[in-house]
């Protein structure tokens, strides 16, 4: 793929290496003990049952939520990185992304660029060929001048995973990337982010409430339960009946064939 981004290397993955992990929110013990490595260029999917602490531990590898243990990006501990120099490694897409009101599509990526240049200085030519190129990637070009208010939920899903690529990261965080998007939608996305990770080198770690998509994109599964990491490998290992309704309280049945792991529900008898 052709590039003319400031960075030739910006988009080499990370390797990421949380040990000991642990975040209590008030009188919640939300993350217990969780150790977990992703090499560089891989995709790690984070699945498990509501409440499992999926969204809790992308913000800790974010550097968003104090913790204990480490969490380490390429050796550096993310929680003393300054909120700039994290931006530059970090790409994080929220479930709830906070949209400002009345910024335009375009503006509202344009963001993503901010780290890339110094304070108080506008977007650089460079910058604007990544903001397009985001723009186009997403199929958002027609959409572009419109304020992100007026999108639906869909398109603005769209709107922020643009914005996390312009930041050219070097680790991309997902949280639910195809919670507000149709069936095609969430495979045009998915399929963006599994290219990226292969012509590019992008690390991805992302929580999928879809376990078929899960057990398709993923490298490796992480499956948490109560905060704790309960099983860990590829989906084959991860995605099994006993495990589905061990922790899902769920009846399905498991495929695994060429493409993947496939998840279908089963009706209790």
């Amino acid at each position: 793929m052709n590039r003319t981004s400031p960075s030739e290397t910006a988009w080499a993955g990370a390797l990421v290496e949380a040990t000991g992990v642990d975040v209590t929110l008030g009188r919640n013990h939300v993350l217990d003990a969780v150790d977990l490595t992703v090499e560089p260029g891989r995709w790690l999917g984070v699945v498990g049952p509501n409440g499992a602490g999926k969204s809790t531990l992308l913000r800790v590898l974010a550097g968003l939520v104090r913790h204990r243990g480490s969490v380490l990006l390429d050796g550096m501990n993310v929680a003393s990185m300054s909120s700039r120099h994290r931006a530059r490694l970090v790409g994080y897409t929220p479930q709830v992304p906070l949209l400002p009101e009345g910024v335009r599509v375009r503006d509202y990526v344009t963001l993503g660029r901010t780290p890339h240049h110094a304070l108080l200085t506008g977007p650089k030519d460079a910058d604007r060929v990544v903001v397009e190129e985001s723009l186009a990637r997403l199929d958002l070009d027609a959409l572009a001048d419109r304020p992100l208010r007026t999108l639906s939920g869909g398109e603005r899903q769209r709107a922020v995973l643009a914005r996390a690529l312009a930041q050219e990261p070097r680790l991309l965080l997902l949280d639910e990337p195809t919670s507000a998007l149709d069936l095609g939608h969430a495979q045009q996305v998915l399929e963006l982010v599994d290219g990226l990770r292969r012509e590019e080198g992008l690390t991805v770690v992302s929580t999928l409430h879809d376990l078929a998509l899960a057990g398709q994109y993923a490298d490796r599964l992480v499956l948490l339960s109560h905060g704790r990491v309960v099983a860990a490998g590829s989906p084959a290992e991860v995605l099994t009946e006993d495990a589905l309704a061990e922790h899902y309280g769920a009846t399905a049945e498991v495929v695994t064939g060429p493409d993947g792991v496939r998840v279908h529900p089963v009706r209790p008898r």
